[in-house]
């Protein structure tokens, strides 16, 4: 049995969800609260799970093992070939205890995903440089993560209002404050922060965090052809290739205020000098964006992806990960809408 679902919240998750339901024939309507509350807007757009594992968080990887492989779907069901904007990462250490530390995030890995050792050569410093060449000239060394890439994450978002009304759902703004209120047979929530007023017994908190974005100018040289993530002298810097520039993140701090979105002077100030030291010629792009956005995080670091009752599901809690782990949430989301249906 299919029937009307009302999705609350137009990020990438909610949207995915959305999509997925419309697929299976239910017809869909989205409110979303607009950019400045949507965690995608401010993002990198990274995919995959070799540069986000770490010991302690076996669950979440075997979650992000399952999403790489529903990414390629996706992005074929969404047909914009320019969504994708790398297919690999490059995991850079700039000391030799950056170094260390990588390696053991990297042998943590492969043992835990199938040709993992295959997946993440080892890479001298003369290999990383070769492979994108305004790297420093002092880097460590590290490793290639074949397979990782990124996507547009301003793109996907179009790409997936698109794909809804092609399908017939409507896509919405607005603010919504009583879930009876809403038509439909079934309720989704996926409002990053704004679970918590919707559905008290949802535990999410917020973390905060700032990224930046440079665009090229015509003295500058390309942005870089992988993605860019580094062990910095102890911090963590990604840089992640656009058209016309690169995103450079991410902060990561608790947030104490819902509504803070002000970049803080100190993060931005940390994310232009690791990033300035780590590929250089990014000194010449001109600093066109800097946005702080709040990340909905559960307490175990784990998706939260459940019933509530009869009527409502939520989708909430994905932290850091929300772009890469959406296909996973749209896929258990159906098999929860499956499983209400039977009921």
């Amino acid at each position: 049995m299919v029937g009307a679902l009302t999705v609350v919240g137009g990020g990438a998750v909610g949207l995915t969800c959305a999509l997925a339901a419309a697929d299976r024939g239910w017809s869909v309507r989205v409110i979303d609260a607009g950019p400045r509350r949507r965690a995608a807007d401010v993002a990198g757009g990274m995919l995959g799970c070799f540069a986000e594992g770490r010991p302690g968080e076996d669950r979440l990887l075997q979650i992000a093992r399952a999403s790489v492989d529903g990414w390629p779907d996706l992005l074929a069901r969404l047909g914009d070939p320019d969504l994708s904007v790398a297919a690999d990462t490059l995991l850079v250490a700039a000391s030799s205890a950056d170094l260390d530390e990588l390696t053991r995030q990297v042998d943590f890995l492969a043992d835990r995903i199938p040709g993992g050792a295959d997946r993440l050569p080892r890479m001298t410093a003369r290999q990383l440089r070769a492979a994108e060449p305004a790297l420093s000239r002092t880097v460590a060394g590290g490793f290639r993560a074949i397979g990782e890439g990124a996507v547009d994450n301003r793109r996907l978002i179009a790409a997936l209002d698109r794909a809804l009304v092609a399908a017939g759902a409507t896509v919405a703004n607005g603010e919504v404050t009583d879930l009876d209120a809403l038509p439909g047979d079934r309720i989704l929530v996926a409002a990053g922060l704004g679970v918590r007023r919707l559905v008290p017994s949802v535990d999410v908190r917020g973390e905060k965090g700032e990224i930046l974005r440079l665009a090229r100018t015509w003295w500058s040289v390309p942005p870089p052809d992988h993605v860019v993530r580094a062990r910095w002298h102890g911090r963590v810097v990604y840089v992640v290739p656009r058209a016309d520039g690169v995103v450079v993140g991410a902060t990561q701090y608790e947030a104490f205020d819902d509504d803070d979105r002000t970049p803080s002077a100190g993060g931005v100030a940390d994310l232009l000098a690791d990033a300035g030291e780590l590929m250089p010629s990014l000194r010449t792009y001109e600093l066109t964006e800097v946005a702080a956005g709040i990340r909905p995080s559960s307490p175990d670091g784990i998706p939260i992806v459940e019933q509530i009752d009869d009527r409502v599901i939520v989708a909430a809690g994905h932290g850091r990960n929300g772009i890469a782990l959406a296909p996973w949430t749209a896929a258990r989301f159906v098999e929860l809408l499956d499983t209400s249906d039977d009921c």
